[in-house]
């Protein structure tokens, strides 16, 4: 098996940056947007400096290294400069709560930390033996507050002992441990995912199969660079190919983004689904229900058909006029959603993967038709089999194998064991079919997966899908509680404000209004499910769902 990239001795980080530094010196490489970018080789070099400073302040190949910051240009040169001798970096994703940042602090037995200074507040509550030093990411400098003196002044000494000599050629191995990323899944307890320099740099090198990246390709990264997602697709797929990568300074609100895509003008990116879902919903949805004429003509195909192409082209010039690459990853893309994408003609892949392989597995490439509810082939590289399968839908449980599975959970060989079986076959936990051309079709989760009153499979996503169509929908959660179907359903407050205050009504007519509102939603719904799918009732669910960093909600918390 032999990716087509030159001049890579060997499929290690270090080999990575060090290739595109040479190749692409004088290119842009990172900055925020609209400011003055880094170029490779400038990026580089102040790499070698910080990889020389960790070195210097005792970290040795092996040590744990934490990483907790929103996206910033610095943040990739923290993580290079870490793993480039052979220290394993621990990114960890700044909307976790600092409880779970100590645990995982602790889990991991990290030596030292990298921190921005909005998060600083999380290490300052943070008593580990294990931690050695603080360094801020904005400006690299040591934070002595948050050291221990005895172990700097004693790292001092060892250093005049050899000549203040600090950096070090450490040999590195593909199979060497690159970094620990823990997973906040929709099950519960976080599991650190162990990835070496070949897991991740074989993943992003696949990428070559799906799409041809270019020098001149500028990538805008909103998702955060700590989940793998981000850190693969929007930091090493472009830093391989000599592409530059712009961040945005503040939270990626709806606003700020639009003013990020005009003066970026982006030609790649990732997003998880509900961000489309929102763009679409308030931007498309709410102007075509606000005339009776496009409502009606909206819900004719043929209509339907012409009204996103036309919007698809006004969406395309929003994100700034040249964007040929939108990768969705991190969850399912709701079918209306993607109906409106397709027949608009938006330049969007859907992606499939877990945190578990690197991430990507499947992809479709862009010399190959797009197929509705797919998420395209098996990536280079990478198998992909269906086992157990039902034998009338061909759906069973999803397995992979490639050069891009992790190496097992850390401290955790029985939950490996459960996943990673002898032949190298990772358990995806997730359902699904392939059709005869190799696309991949993902069901839903095996553990979401409920079964009817005859043993029917009925797929929570899909039906979730369903319901989220209603404009005055944000999300929804379907369940089974004691064998009957409901579903709970968080509602845009908003646009009812907008709809029954300008009615003057009293709170509880309105209460009695999104009641009548709910049931009108449920009997809309199961006259478009199966009728093993049907729900009993929808309840309104009065705060958002708790998700996960891909914004998926974490069932686990309302089964009962």
């Amino acid at each position: 098996m032999k990716y087509p990239y030159e001049n890579m001795p060997e499929y290690t980080l270090r080999s990575l940056i060090n290739r595109s530094a040479s190749l692409y010196a004088s290119n842009p490489l990172v900055s925020f947007v609209g400011k003055e970018p880094l170029s490779y080789e400038e990026f580089h070099k102040k790499m070698l400096e910080i990889s020389s400073l960790l070195q210097g302040l005792g970290i040795k190949k092996g040590d744990k290294v934490l990483l907790l910051s929103e996206n910033m240009p610095h943040w990739s040169i923290a993580y290079f400069a870490t793993v480039y001798f052979g220290a394993i970096i621990v990114p960890i994703l700044p909307d976790f709560h600092p409880s779970d940042v100590h645990h995982i602090s602790r889990h991991a037995e990290v030596k030292a930390a990298i921190v921005s200074t909005k998060h600083q507040q999380t290490l300052e509550e943070f008593e580990h033996k294990n931690l050695e030093f603080v360094i801020n990411l904005e400006t690299f400098e040591l934070l002595k507050d948050l050291s221990n003196e005895k172990y700097l002044q004693k790292q001092q000494k060892i250093n005049q002992k050899n000549n203040d000599k600090k950096h070090i050629q450490v040999p590195l191995y593909e199979d060497d441990l690159a970094c620990i990323i823990y997973t906040s899944g929709t099950t519960g307890h976080s599991k650190g995912v162990m990835l070496t320099h070949k897991n991740l740099t074989t993943n992003a090198m696949s990428s070559f199969s799906v799409l041809s990246i270019k020098p001149e390709d500028l990538f805008l990264s909103i998702l955060p660079l700590s989940h793998v997602f981000e850190s693969t697709v929007g930091m090493l797929i472009p830093i391989l190919h000599g592409s530059s990568i712009q961040y945005v300074e503040k939270t990626p609100t709806p606003s700020v983004l639009l003013k990020a895509f005009a003066i970026a003008k982006p030609t790649a990116m990732s997003s998880v689904p509900l961000i489309i879902e929102k763009i679409y919903k308030n931007k498309v949805l709410s102007k075509m229900n606000g005339s009776m004429v496009t409502r009606t003509l909206y819900k004719v195909p043929f209509f339907r058909k012409k009204l996103n192409k036309i919007a698809g082209k006004k969406l395309h010039e929003t994100f700034g006029g040249r964007l040929r690459f939108f990768g969705l990853g991190g969850a399912g893309v709701p079918q209306y959603v993607e109906q409106f994408l397709y027949e608009g003609k938006f330049p969007y892949t859907v992606g499939y993967g877990l945190t578990e392989t690197a991430p990507l597995l499947c992809g479709t490439p862009e010399n190959m038709k797009t197929k509705m509810k797919s998420t395209g082939p098996a990536m280079f590289g990478v198998e992909i089999e269906i086992r157990d399968k039902h034998e009338i839908t061909g759906e069973g449980e999803i397995f992979a194998r490639g050069p891009s599975i992790m190496v097992g959970y850390y401290k955790d060989e029985e939950k490996t064991k459960e996943v990673l079986d002898d032949d190298g076959w990772f358990h995806t936990g997730d359902l699904g079919y392939k059709d005869d051309e190799g696309y991949l079709y993902i069901s839903g989760r095996s553990k979401n997966m409920i079964l009817g009153p005859s043993g029917e499979n009925i797929y929570p996503e899909q039906i979730e899908s369903i319901i989220n169509e209603n404009e005055l929908v944000l999300d929804s959660l379907m369940l089974q509680i004691e064998g009957k179907l409901i579903a709970k359903i968080h509602l845009d407050y908003e646009k009812i404000d907008e709809i029954y205050h300008g009615e003057r009504k009293s709170s509880d007519e309105i209460l009695e209004k999104i009641n009548t509102l709910l049931e009108e939603m449920r009997q809309d719904v199961n006259s478009r499910v199966s009728s093993f799918s049907k729900m009993l009732k929808f309840e309104e669910q009065r705060e958002p769902f708790i998700k996960t960093p891909t914004k998926k909600i974490k069932r686990y918390l309302y089964q009962n």
